[in-house]
């Protein structure tokens, strides 16, 4: 099966596959799609790594999917990853993406451990600048191109500002917004070591099929 190269996850030696799925349960919602099988069907088409993203209260269904998506990455051998709340994180015993108003990374580092992988999103040059000095093992910027993945997205940054950014950090650089097949040979060019992806990776007409085979278009473009 074709699939991208494995994460390693070990502090400053971290290296990302080049394709970082988002598993978003308001986008999943939306199309009536379960976060777990589609979980699945990304991890059949090849992911390395995936994300499980929700906004809002935490409930009982979703700290299930969160546990079940946890246990189906461990499977297949790729790396997890839960945005925003580090106690989830801890409990489904998953690394953790960190946003600008959300834990501090020096406590969420305290909570997690030293070899937990913590991630931590940037949008502009002096949020970069500051993470230098976090304990985080990767950063992510963006938007890079408009996204409707969030209802309120700060300022789209373009090409160029990525390019600027990259120079800002020697972490791993995942660029995030709006990124597609057609649009993705440029943000890497740009200097992102990977692409953070959430609606090009559900086809309109949306069937799990579907997004195992727009996950493996997504593996052989990022070769």
């Amino acid at each position: 099966m074709l699939s991208e190269p494995r994460a390693v996850a070990s502090g400053a030696n971290v290296i990302l596959p080049r394709v970082y799925p988002i598993v978003d349960a308001a986008s999943l919602e939306a199309r009536g799609l379960d976060a777990v099988e589609v979980a699945q069907a990304m991890l059949d088409g090849g992911a390395g790594i995936l994300q499980f993203r929700f906004k809002g209260q935490l409930t009982a269904a979703l700290f299930d999917q969160a546990l079940r998506i946890g246990e189906r990455c461990r499977k297949a051998g790729a790396i997890w990853i839960v945005n925003d709340r580090t106690d989830v994180a801890l409990l489904a015993n998953a690394g953790l993406h960190l946003g600008q108003d959300d834990l501090p990374p020096e406590a969420a580092r305290r909570l997690m451990g030293a070899s937990a992988l913590i991630g931590f999103s940037t949008h502009n040059a002096d949020q970069m600048r500051a993470a230098a000095e976090m304990p985080v093992d990767y950063v992510a910027f963006g938007p890079v191109f408009g996204t409707r993945s969030k209802d309120r997205p700060d300022p789209t940054t373009g090409i160029e500002t990525l390019a600027q950014i990259r120079a800002l950090t020697t972490r791993p650089l995942v660029a995030i917004g709006g990124i597609t097949r057609a649009n993705a040979a440029s943000v890497w060019a740009a200097g992102a070591d990977s692409v953070a992806v959430i609606a090009d990776l559900l086809p309109d007409a949306c069937t799990l099929d579907g997004v195992t085979k727009r996950t493996r278009e997504w593996i052989e473009l990022a070769r």
